[in-house]
Formats: structure tokens, sequence, C-alpha cells
């Protein structure tokens, strides 16, 4: 469980740290960080795409041998990233590096709750993606400042020896997962042909975009808005992260008493910190805690959608759980766009906000009408 963690903790930091040294990024490139944000949006979609695709075409391939794969591929990606010579072949970088994600995540999640023992799932899962939130308390800070200090290729190093450290962790400790039976790619793929997989994921690619909207640009807004000294930037990122781990492990045990009210409780929740953080954001206490509380009800809605999704999903559980993490980034691309759309338009660094909040409220009917229709459905089946 640590070393599939492991991964989840690289993933994690390399996915998160750009938003923190987007204005970095953006002084080195000598481009406007809106533009700068290109680079958070060609990660996400590198997941969104490669999710599908190698869930469904490495149907086949024994779990284990696949998680190492993947890891490898990611690692590779990354190396990529820290010798881009120009903006264009670090977006393509990016893409690259986001691709193995929602593939790994999902086998990962898959290999966890088929070893967990019975009513942990949600809470065998939460272990894995514990490794994505502790990246915000110690990962992502950590290369925060160090690519503030000597540069932000810096940073995606220190991701790239993770990510070697974690194909040399999968290798020695995570078992053959034989106990996963081996699909093919028309059976993942029909997961796409049920309703409630598709909603699903409908709901975390749009209500998950109000917490991206903020979190792409809030060192920026920490910086002009609140007035906080870059120095204390990785401070609040870690704060962010603290709040993803208790989230996390909230969202965790809640999602094994109630997978569908673990999800409501935490969209609502997200919604109302961030239509709070509007306010929050021009003070450096408020904006500190805000930042924790926008963290911790994200991570809580990760657990409840993952588990959902593979619920949903019957016999093509691999697709889903990996289609789970391409909703999520395409909640990252959207937010991040949006976000960028509305601080272009000079309504400021505290506008994101509100654009993520309305994005909560309508992952919110979207989970309404959702469930509404799963009822339907089982009343009249």
């Amino acid at each position: 469980m640590l070393a599939l963690a492991l991964g989840g903790f690289g993933i994690g930091t390399t996915e998160f740290v750009t938003m923190g040294l987007l204005p970095d990024i953006a002084s080195a490139m000598r481009i406007s960080e809106p533009i700068a944000g290109h680079a958070v949006s060609a990660y996400a979609l590198g997941v969104v795409v490669g999710a599908p695709v190698i869930a469904a075409l490495c149907a086949r391939v024994p779990r284990k041998r696949l998680l190492v794969a993947l890891m490898v591929a990611f690692t590779l990606g990354n190396v990529a990233t820290v010798l881009a010579p120009s903006f264009q072949t670090l977006v393509l970088a990016r893409f690259v590096s986001g691709l193995p994600h929602g593939a790994y995540f999902g086998v990962a999640s898959l290999a966890a709750a088929t070893l967990a023992p019975v009513g942990h799932r949600a809470k065998a899962i939460a272990a894995v993606m514990l490794g994505l939130s502790a990246a915000n308390v110690v990962g992502v800070p950590a290369a925060t400042w160090l690519g503030q200090h000597l540069g932000w290729r810096d940073a995606f190093v220190v991701v790239a020896m993770i990510g070697v450290a974690t194909v040399a962790a999968l290798i020695r400790f995570v078992p053959e997962l034989t106990g996963i039976k081996g699909t093919n790619p028309m059976t993942e793929l029909g997961a796409l042909r049920r309703p409630q997989v598709l909603l699903t994921l409908l709901v975390g690619a749009v209500g998950f975009g109000g917490m991206f909207a903020v979190y792409t640009y809030i060192a920026t807004t920490l910086t002009e808005v609140v007035g906080m000294r870059a120095g204390l930037v990785p401070v609040v990122l870690m704060l962010f992260g603290v709040g993803m781990v208790v989230g996390n492990i909230i969202g965790g045990v809640l999602a094994d008493r109630g997978v569908d009210r673990t999800i409501f409780a935490a969209m609502i929740a997200m919604a109302v910190i961030l239509a709070g953080f509007v306010a929050a954001a021009h003070n450096p206490y408020t904006a500190a805690v805000g930042a924790f509380l926008v963290g911790a009800s994200g991570a809580m809605l990760s657990p409840g959608l993952q588990t959902r999704l593979m619920d949903v999903a019957a016999d093509a559980q691999t697709l889903a759980a990996a289609l789970n993490h391409a909703a999520l980034n395409t909640a990252n691309a959207v937010g991040a766009w949006l976000g960028g759309v509305v601080i272009a338009a000079g309504l400021g660094y505290s506008a994101p906000a509100i654009v993520g909040a309305g994005l909560a409220v309508l992952g919110i009917l979207l989970f309404l009408l959702t469930t509404w229709i799963a009822r339907r459905h089982t009343t009249h089946f």
C-alpha cells in the first residue's frame, strides 16, 4: 500500500507544483501567467486522453507489470519537462507526463480494493489517494520552494527522482495481484455504455473544477490580493495539502458508510467554502484557513466518486476507476481555463473563487439528477 501511495505522491507533486510555480514559469518563458496556465491544462488533458486509452488497450496486461510501466512513462515525461527548451515543448512534455496518471490511479485503486478486507474498500482506496494528498503537504511545498530558489526546472528533477523510487518500490513490494481478473478492451469500453458511469464522471468533471479554478492561481492570489511575501506561499500550499489529507481520510471513512451521502455532503461543503473564499482571500489568516478548507472539501469528494464508479461499472472497473481521474483532470483543465478567463477579463484574482462556487453548485445539481435516475431505474427494474 505504501508503494502504491508513493506513486500517488509523485503524481500529486508534479500535478500541483506547476500551479505554485506559474509565476516563475511565466517569467522564465517571458509569457503572461494565464498563458503559462496552459501547461496546467496540458497535463490535465494528458490524463483525460491517457486514462481511457491505456486502461482499454492494456486490459490484458498483468496489473503489477502495468503499474511499473506506467511509472516508467511518468518518470520519462518529467525528465522531458526538465529538458524542455521552449514553452511549446514544455506544454507537450506536460501532456506526455499526464498520460499515465489516470490509468495508474485506476489500477492502484482496484488493487487496493481487491486486497482490502470486506467493508473497507473506500478506506483502502483513500490510502492510495493519501499519497496524492500527502504530496500537497510535503512534495508540493518543498518542490515549490526549490523551484523558487533554484529555478522551476529543479522542482521537476525532484519529481523524476520520486518516479525512479516508485518504480523500485513497486517491483520490490507489490504482489503479483493475481486476484484481479484480466478483461479485454471491449469489456472495459463497455463502461462507457453505462449511464451511471457517464453521469458520475460528469459530476466529477464539473463539480471538482471549482477547486482547481482557485488553486491554479493560488500563488499570485496570495501575493497580489492577500499581500503575502512569496516565501510564505509554500506554507499556505502546505496547509492546502494538510486539508487534503484530512479530507481524504474523512471521505474514505464516510464513503464506507454511505457513498452517495458522502459525495453530496462534500460537494455542498465545497460550494460554501469556495463562495466564502472570495472574502477570505483579502486577509492572510482567513486565506490560509480558506486554503485548508478548499483542500479538505475537494479531497473528501474523491474516495466517494472513485468507489461509486467502481460500483456502477460492473465488469469494467479498471476503465471506470481510471476515468475518475480523467474526469477530475477535465475539471482541472476547465477550472484553470475559466479562472484564467476571468483574470484576463480584469476581474481580479479573487474572481476564480466565484467561478469555482458556480461549478460546485452545478455539480450538486448534476449529482441530484444522477441519483434520481438511479432510483428511478431501480424502481422500474
